[in-house]
């Protein structure tokens, strides 16, 4: 009898930091490498060597191009990785432009050698090792053991890794999606796995339905217009922008909102837009028929996309009302920050939530009820109104976990629940257990566990 160990190198009992070690008697594999993000963009504690010798490891797999999935390539690479990589194609073209922004902000801090870490040798390097892989093709790795990518419904590419081992199935959720998707077709069921090493972001919470975000999102933008106030929407440059220039330009088309300035405010987002207008593929069936009426999904009147710094700048003077999608989605830098300086102390505008917001940052203080935040070295009233829609999350809620779970609940021996905060986790397990009956828990950073086979 063989065993595989696992190890958690990072990203649990925590939110970021997606860092797995898979050990065969032959081989190692990593998957994914991100970056921890907790009060910044990148802590401290992202810098520290890796538990492993990153130039023993033969395979690094990628689940999707988020950065707390990817971020920390060009250290595995800086500290001696020379392994291969694999993705879907789409993970390997985002993430492309994730590690290059993400280089531009980091490369600065000299004092822990980011300027080394994310050296463009450094990322040439990446892309060079990096090779791409389908869904569902199957790559073999050895006489016992097989890997392939399924759909996980949560962004553009994003991929579940399914490995076969001596007739064990192991499966890596990465992110699962918040299916229905506006754009993306629904997380693949499994149904035969054998260990599930699964995400856990709203463990503790459900989201609103498909029909009553977009319900949400338009009376936000029409009670912006009656105010003459302005729509302020920090958004992630990676599918929840695409998401929302989606469902704008739907409303905007079933005459449900009226004509009125849209900015797109933020160079990554408008970047990634095109990558995804290339692959429409991965869109599932229903927006690939409406493109045949609709060629541009995500244009419509009114966009104005601000790829300069002087264009964002200038979106102070046009007249109100108006819709600011900018980024960072915690609003933990961006120019987003800008925007939110000027308009928060604004009681007739609206500071729409969409996402996760960690503790720490920025969205987190406002979303949590603060009269009065810091804002790029500024402190400033919170008068604007402020809306939450969970609905817009790209990740599962609490049901939707465990509806998944239960999908494969007959051939399921245990379940590691990670990429979640302790209390979102603990409450997913224990669902897991009162629910499913299943051996579930939420290993320690740093833990590792064997696998028989």
């Amino acid at each position: 009898m063989s065993k595989i160990k696992i190890t958690f190198c990072s990203g649990t009992q925590e939110v970021t930091g997606a860092n797995f070690l898979l050990e065969t008697e032959e081989k190692k594999y990593l998957i994914d490498c991100g970056l921890i993000q907790k009060t910044k963009m990148a802590d401290e504690e992202n810098w520290e060597p890796f538990i492993y010798d990153p130039s023993k490891i033969d395979i690094l797999f990628v689940t999707h191009a988020h950065i707390d999935h990817v971020g920390r390539i060009p250290k595995l690479i800086n500290d001696g990785f020379r392994g291969k990589i694999y993705s879907t194609p789409p993970t390997k073209e985002i993430a492309e432009y994730m590690l290059e922004d993400t280089a531009g902000i980091l490369g600065r801090d000299k004092e822990h050698n980011l300027d080394k870490i994310y050296s463009e040798t450094n990322l040439k390097k990446a892309l060079e090792l990096w090779e791409t892989l389908p869904y569902h093709e199957v790559l073999k790795l050895d006489s016992d053991s097989r890997v392939r990518f399924l759909d996980s419904g949560h962004i553009l590419g994003s991929a579940m890794i399914e490995f076969v081992c001596n007739g064990k199935k192991i499966i890596f959720t990465g992110d699962l999606g918040n299916s229905p998707s506006p754009i993306l077709p629904d997380t693949e069921v499994i149904n035969d796995a054998h260990y599930l090493i699964m995400e856990s972001v709203y463990g503790d919470r459900n989201h609103e339905s498909r029909s009553e975000r977009r319900d949400m999102l338009e009376d936000a933008i029409e009670d912006a217009v009656k105010r003459k106030g302005v729509l302020l929407m920090p958004t992630f440059s990676l599918e929840r922008s695409q998401e929302l220039l989606f469902e704008i330009n739907a409303l905007q088309e079933a005459n449900r909102i009226p004509l009125l300035s849209v900015f797109l405010d933020s160079p990554l987002a408008i970047k990634l837009t095109s990558v995804f207008r290339k692959y429409k593929n991965y869109f599932k069936g229903e927006v690939q028929k409406m493109m045949e009426s609709d060629s541009d999904i995500f244009m419509f009147p009114g966009l104005l996309s601000t790829l300069e710094t002087e264009q964002s700048k200038m979106i102070a003077n046009s007249p109100k009302p108006k819709i600011i999608i900018a980024g960072s989605g915690m609003s933990a830098g961006g120019r987003i920050v800008h925007h939110e300086k000027l308009y928060l102390p604004d009681p007739n505008s609206i500071l729409l939530l969409t996402g996760y917001q960690t503790p720490g940052t920025l969205g987190r203080y406002i979303q949590d009820g603060a009269k009065r935040v810091r804002v790029a070295g500024e402190e400033v009233p919170v008068n604007a109104e402020v809306r939450n829609i969970g609905g817009y999350s790209g990740h599962k809620d609490s049901d939707a976990l465990l509806n998944f779970v239960q999908g494969t609940v007959e051939s399921v021996q245990k379940v590691f629940v990670v990429m979640g905060e302790p209390k979102a986790s603990y409450f997913l397990i224990q669902k897991l257990r009162d629910y499913l009956g299943l051996d579930a828990e939420s290993p320690e950073k740093g833990e590792s566990v064997e696998i028989e086979l």
